[in-house]
């Protein structure tokens, strides 16, 4: 009863410091607080789950980076280290990998305490429950860039000049896609501090292999922890984990059609790929494993197209096809002018059971036999709507233990 006294008498702060704490101790052990103070380096842990995906653990190389102590970050969220010139386009690349639940690196102009900018090659990574796929946290390395990789280009210089004179506004974070479920916002808005501004910089690739190293330091240091407690994190979701499996039968129908497409599931929230041709994987780079159970975003960056995927969205919410030319990403990074054509496909009942996506790279050489790329890409689509419409009349689209 004593103990319940003291509780009911501790002040509201600390009363949030342990409702934060318990986001990392529930899920990883009483321990997992004093081993992550142990490790090296600047980063900290959001919890998606908590209003407003506050900050729910700060390492003590972030005060020493920043100059915010730890009772100045945690509960708030992640943006607070932004200012008046931080770029945008950086904003929006990180605010789509967290929508992906992706990893993501971007080197972005941050603020101290005292307001002074500095640059930093920020490297975003899901934690995922290694059981059911869910994202648990969100972890951020801040590895500061040295002012000797700092490099100079006029376009750069131009694109500055643009944020300088935008930075009185706020960005926004907007609902871009009315139809599926998104994790909560995360390094969004910009407040009004320091309007000077230095020149972009560029991370060495040894900058860039010190910020994943971290990473796997720490998320390695929380699935040992989270064993103790029979929950079990992963730096990759288990894709599998409620995602239906096509039969051999439709597999095998799928795998003759040599154009470049994903398959993605309409009756599942997020609408998550089910199958992947072999001209996708080569493409983009991610072997089925990467891809499975994953939303589409996963192929966007920082230079693709909110109006486009709004499009896309609205065409998918009207169960109507749509054409559009997108700036798609492989999985090393590197981006491709995408000609993709999204499809409603339909079972043999007049049901929209898949979404079929097919992606053309319009800056390699194809040999589309006289066809024009729309045309070539439509054949896909077709072979598809047979497939699926021949096997769903006899029962046989998905495996029989789904």
């Amino acid at each position: 009863m004593a103990r319940s006294g003291a509780a009911e008498a501790d002040p509201p702060g600390e009363r949030e410091h342990r409702r934060l704490a318990a986001s990392l101790t529930a899920r990883y052990s009483d321990w997992v607080l004093e081993a992550l103070d142990e490790l090296p380096g600047s980063f900290l842990l959001t919890d998606p789950a908590l209003p407003g995906h506050p900050i729910v653990y700060a390492s003590r190389g972030l005060a020493a980076l920043t100059g915010y102590a730890r009772r100045d970050v945690l509960g708030r969220n992640a943006r607070l280290f932004q200012g008046a010139a931080t770029a945008r386009a950086a904003v929006a690349g990180v605010r789509e990998a967290v929508r992906a639940h992706r990893p993501h690196q971007v080197p972005i102009l941050n603020y101290r305490r005292d307001g002074s900018p500095h640059w930093v090659l920020l490297h975003l990574a899901p934690v995922f429950h290694a059981g059911d796929g869910r994202v648990l946290h969100f972890l951020a390395v801040q590895v500061p860039i040295a002012a000797a990789k700092r490099r100079t280009h006029p376009s750069c210089a131009a694109a500055s000049g643009a944020v300088l004179a935008a930075c009185r506004e706020e960005a926004r974070v907007e609902e871009d896609f009315p139809c599926a479920a998104h994790t909560g916002k995360v390094f969004v808005d910009m407040d009004k501090r320091g309007l000077e501004a230095e020149e972009p910089r560029v991370a060495s690739d040894s900058e860039k292999e010190m910020a994943i190293s971290m990473a796997e330091s720490i998320v390695s240091a929380l699935n040992r922890y989270s064993k103790l407690t029979g929950l079990v994190v992963s730096r990759k979701r288990c894709d599998s984990v409620g995602i239906p499996a096509l039969s051999s039968s439709l597999n095998l129908s799928l795998g003759r059609i040599k154009q470049s497409f994903v398959l993605t599931y309409s009756c599942l929230p997020d609408m998550p790929i089910i199958y992947a041709s072999d001209a996708f994987i080569s493409l983009t780079g991610y072997s089925r494993e990467d891809i499975l159970g994953c939303n589409t975003r996963v192929l966007n960056g920082p230079d693709t197209s909110l109006e486009v995927l709004e499009e896309i969205n609205q065409h998918i919410c009207s169960e109507q096809a749509c054409t559009v030319d997108l700036q798609s990403y492989r999985k090393d990074g590197s981006s491709f002018r995408d000609l993709l054509h999204v499809s409603p496909i339909r079972d043999a009942s007049g049901k929209v059971s898949f979404h079929i996506w097919v992606h053309l790279d319009m800056g390699a050489k194809h040999d589309f036999s006289g066809l024009t790329p729309e045309v070539w890409q439509l054949g896909a689509v077709a072979a598809v709507r047979v497939a699926v419409r021949g096997l769903s009349a006899s029962g046989s689209l998905l495996r029989p233990s789904q």
